[in-house]
């Protein structure tokens, strides 16, 4: 692997290791203080990701930890039913805890991944399925190519809900910061997705 290349995944890694920390807990002052003072470049400036990632940054700027968390408690507590469910069980079954967390689990047993039971939220939970990405991309003792296995969890766990689930956040008057991370997310996933189609052809 060139010294390019191994930049390259260790960006992936790291972008899908920010959007799996947003979508899990709203951001605390010490990572709003990192897009404040921190160079916060596109990944690759004049690509795709430039004008999602600004307006991303924008958004980190502007928030304050309160903020952030009533956003987020406005989106994904919410008494009773929240407004979103950030889980694919409920984008492709209708219901929380349903065969594609099953499915989901399967696969991570394959990988040797099994969810820390200090982790309140489900397996099919957004930020886990990032995760797994970010690790199955750079985790510690993974192998160098894993490109495969990423296409394959990406294509079985990621893809097939991730723009219904960033529509419907954004379809919420309440979204702000997290209608920046849910546009950040989906233009990543398109550049991911066609990336992995080009292994394909």
């Amino acid at each position: 692997m060139s010294t390019e290349t191994f930049s390259e995944e260790i960006a992936r890694a790291e972008l899908y290791g920010l959007l799996a920390r947003l979508w899990l807990a709203p951001p605390d002052a010490a990572l709003l203080a990192q897009f404040r003072l921190a160079v916060t470049e596109a990944p690759e400036p004049g690509s795709f990701l430039e004008a999602p990632w600004q307006a991303l940054v924008t958004q980190m700027r502007a928030a304050t930890p309160a903020s952030a968390q009533d956003e987020f408690a406005a989106l994904f507590q919410g008494v009773g039913k929240p407004e979103v469910f950030p889980y694919a069980s409920f984008f492709l079954a209708g219901f929380v805890n349903e065969k594609p967390l099953a499915r989901l689990r399967e696969d991570l047993a394959a990988l040797g991944l099994t969810r820390d039971a200090a982790q309140f939220e489900t397996e099919d939970h957004v930020s886990y399925v990032l995760e797994v990405m970010r690790y199955l991309i750079a985790g510690e003792g993974m192998a160098a190519d894993t490109l495969a296995q990423q296409r394959d969890f990406f294509r079985a766990h990621v893809q097939p809900w991730i723009e219904p689930l960033c529509q419907a956040v954004e379809a919420q008057p309440a979204a702000q910061l997290w209608r920046a991370i849910a546009a950040m997310t989906l233009a990543f996933v398109e550049v991911e997705t066609q990336a992995f189609d080009l292994l394909e052809t």
